[in-house]
């Protein structure tokens, strides 16, 4: 029988997620696209992405530990939505081709204070969203509906996409976005949710943690015996981590690759990216809402085998059939991302101690945030060098653009993830057994 969430809970889950994963959204993406167009150079995506994820693994740790011994949620998810989305209209100056630049001098100067406002950024996103929001997530179900519940947030952020694509296309003249615009409408936006927010979210229930000091909690999910009490959930991690490497191979690059290799642009650009991710949401909440059913451990292979499918589909799309191809294989791709993305997430929880989830939100952010995105931007842009096509930009810098092969070595990697999942069947499977034997006698 399935918890009953209420109104006031899935209404939070929504807002609150759906406004955090637009933010999210910009900065995984856009800010890409952002300093890209900035500076004309690909090495600061990389960069970027690599600094971002330390950023949020750390902030995550440290705010995640203190959310736990404070017994605090509700305060950090408003108040840090709130200056997230004050640090997201700050991007609007930093553009050194537009009248509003703080930002004068060389590209280099540019590209350097993107990646450190990003940084700061992330500070405000993740005290919000993975230490906080996350956390409140996992204290508000559990094992009966959390599929349920994990199946729609992991649509959210192709929602997220949706609308941010929608818009960029409406501000895109020539393919140059009207960013200052862009940035002021999200970062505006994440700055009311996080105000409407503390009328909305119900008030805080967790007792405060405080059996350790502060700096132990931080380090507490790193313990040798931790680990050990904890097994299943750390092989669910290292499952994660190895598809999220996967998916950090393209991801970084997939607006630069489909804008400027593919040349699906403009209109085009909104319309074949709409298309891939109206079509892989519907289907991921459709299946969601049978996943609990159906029963995870049956979902996680066939999952991961849809993304590696998808994947190898979009290396062999050409330019000559760049709409269809990435609406057909985008699609597949997509949609088996947001269900693996779906059944580990939901994984997670349900392994996670309920008395230290605040504790446990660092450490999930390493396997599926730092790792990731530290290997998989530079695995992309390493295997860019293969069949390397370089331009001279309008800086006179010579450059090199993302390759197909980007979804070929990332279907390799998630292809690896299989391996840890089969592990995982099995120890769940001798779990099982073992209750029921102890049940018998």
């Amino acid at each position: 029988m399935s918890t009953k969430l209420g109104i006031r809970k899935w209404l939070s889950f929504i807002i609150a997620g759906f406004v955090g994963q637009l933010a999210w959204a910009i900065e995984n993406n856009y800010f890409n696209l952002y300093v890209y167009d900035c500076t004309e150079q690909y090495f600061w995506i990389p960069i970027m992405t690599a600094a971002s994820a330390a950023a949020a693994t750390l902030t995550t740790l440290l705010m995640g530990a203190l959310s736990d011994r404070l017994g605090k949620r509700k305060a950090f998810i408003s108040f840090g939505y709130i200056l997230w989305g004050i640090s997201i209209i700050f991007f609007a100056f930093l553009d050194p081709k537009s009248n509003l630049s703080i930002v004068t001098g060389s590209t280099m100067a540019a590209g350097t204070m993107i990646v450190i406002m990003d940084c700061i950024m992330t500070f405000f996103g993740s005290t919000a969203n993975d230490a906080s929001f996350n956390a409140f997530v996992t204290d508000s179900t559990d094992t009966s509906n959390r599929g349920k519940v994990e199946s729609v947030l992991s649509v959210l952020p192709l929602i997220a996409m949706i609308a941010v694509v929608g818009l960029a296309g409406a501000l895109t003249k020539d393919t140059v976005v009207n960013w200052p615009v862009f940035f002021y409408i999200f970062g505006g936006l994440t700055t009311v949710v996080g105000i409407v927010s503390i009328f909305l979210l119900p008030k805080d229930t967790i007792q405060p943690n405080k059996e350790e000091p502060y700096i132990k909690n931080i380090f507490y999910g790193f313990r040798p015996s931790v680990i050990k009490n904890n097994a299943i959930l750390y092989i669910v991690l290292c499952t994660f981590a190895l598809f999220s490497i996967g998916i950090q191979v393209f991801m970084p690059y997939l607006m630069v690759y489909i804008q400027h290799v593919l040349v699906i642009t403009d209109l085009n650009f909104t319309i074949t990216l709409g298309v891939v991710l109206i079509v892989a949401s519907i289907i991921t909440v459709v299946f969601g809402l049978f996943m609990d059913r159906i029963g995870k451990n049956r979902i996680m292979i066939p999952a991961l085998a849809v993304t590696v499918a998808g994947a190898l589909g979009m290396f062999f799309v050409q330019e000559s059939f760049a709409m269809v191809g990435v609406m057909i294989f985008g699609t597949i791709m997509m949609t088996g991302y947001m269900i693996s993305t779906a059944v580990l997430g939901a994984k997670v929880r349900d392994y996670t101690p309920v008395n230290e989830v605040g504790l446990f939100q660092g450490v999930r952010m390493i396997f599926l945030v730092l790792i990731p995105m530290v290997t998989g931007p530079f695995i992309g842009q390493g295997v860019s060098y293969i069949n390397a096509v370089t331009y001279v930009n309008d800086y006179n810098q010579t450059v090199i653009r993302p390759n197909a092969y980007i979804f070929l070595f990332a279907a390799i990697v998630i292809s690896l993830a299989i391996i840890p999942t089969l592990i995982i069947i099995k120890k769940e499977k001798e779990k099982l057994n073992g209750q029921e034997q102890n049940a018998t006698n």
